[in-house]
């Protein structure tokens, strides 16, 4: 049979519709804003007659909207394969994809490693640096010590950020403190690693760490950047915490994870409660109460909005000396940034 491999081009309407309808047939039914805005090309497989036989599209480093309606593999291989010579060509590597639990078998045909599954979805990784390349690099956790873990993005890292880890650190022989990499934030990756690492300076028994793509990222949880629906959180909040569970928790010898309690963010308290759903019994998830002044809860929402207003005097009682420094240091670079609307 004749086909081609075309590009299609989401924004004209009768290709979504074909393309969508295309998906659903597959049974993919999530086409949500939040899902749809990131994706930054999608290809499509068509025969003689204009049908399409497969397609699949691409987010930054992750393969999405993968489908074909034929048991030929052939289809399936051309697909993948050209969406991986597109990510060579752009030097992206390693590159994951989500795909429905059924699908999972033919990806690990073609060289992709299981990373966490759960009912509705696998997230499958492929290329260098491994996960397991990512955990080498640092030094395995003491079994014989009390670990415990904190993952955070820290945008600004604030006086409640301070406490939760002081919490930790008193609570436990060793804290690893994971920083959200993704930039994303308002506050670049490398200045929120900054912030972190000096605000934590009097306490020798925590580690800061980087979560690479494998944490609260646009790959395990694009939900929490994108706003995404509740049970959308859901089947991403759950992923993450499984790749959290089945990888760091052991390598680290983690027995406990720290969060803050969340009544802002119908996303974060979500996850929350994924986390003790997922890692409970084995590792325990303590939600600690959030810091207050003046009967506030302390929050980095809070810090960004006292800066676009100006209220200096006020955000200087919400952010250790640290980030205070250097937010006065750098206000007219970061609220130059708050014009554009990507940043949060």
């Amino acid at each position: 049979m004749m086909t081609q491999l075309v590009d299609i081009f989401l924004t004209v309407t009768t290709s979504r519709r074909i393309w969508q309808r295309f998906l659903t047939a597959a049974g993919i039914y999530d086409f949500s804003e939040s899902e749809l805005s990131v994706i930054d090309e999608t290809i499509a497989i068509f025969d003689g007659k204009q049908n399409m036989l497969a397609t699949g599209s691409l987010a930054g480093n992750v393969m999405k909207y993968i489908a074909t309606n034929q048991t030929d593999a052939a289809y399936f291989n051309q697909l993948v394969s050209e969406l991986e010579n597109r990510l060579s060509q752009r030097g992206i590597s390693p590159y994951f994809v989500f795909t429905k639990p059924e699908y999972a078998k033919k990806f690990r045909y073609i060289g992709f490693k299981s990373l966490s599954q759960t009912d509705h979805g696998v997230l499958l990784e492929k290329g260098y640096p491994t996960i397991n390349t990512f955990l080498k690099q640092y030094p395995r956790g003491d079994l014989a010590k009390r670990n415990g873990a904190i993952v955070m993005n820290a945008n600004p890292f604030t006086s409640g950020h301070q406490y939760l880890v002081e919490k930790a650190a008193s609570d436990n022989d060793h804290v690893y403190l994971f920083v959200v990499s993704e930039d994303c934030s308002l506050f670049s990756s490398e200045e929120r690693f900054t912030l972190v690492r000096q605000g934590i300076a009097h306490l020798p028994n925590v580690t800061v760490l980087s979560t690479a793509a494998y944490m609260v990222s646009y790959t395990t949880f694009p939900a929490y950047f994108l706003h995404g629906d509740v049970d959308v959180v859901s089947y991403q909040a759950q992923l993450d915490a499984r790749v959290f569970k089945n990888w760091f928790v052991p390598y680290f010898a983690i027995s406990s994870r720290y969060v803050g309690e969340e009544p802002l963010s119908l996303v974060t308290n979500r996850y929350n409660q994924l986390l003790v759903e997922e890692l409970q019994p084995e590792v325990s998830v303590k939600v600690i109460p959030r810091h207050k002044n003046k009967n506030k809860v302390i929050s980095a929402t809070r810090v960004r909005q006292y800066l676009s207003d100006n209220r200096l005097k006020e955000l200087r009682q919400l952010v250790p000396e640290t980030t205070y420094a250097y937010i006065i240091t750098n206000q007219l670079t970061i609220k130059n940034r708050m014009k554009d609307k990507k940043w949060k």
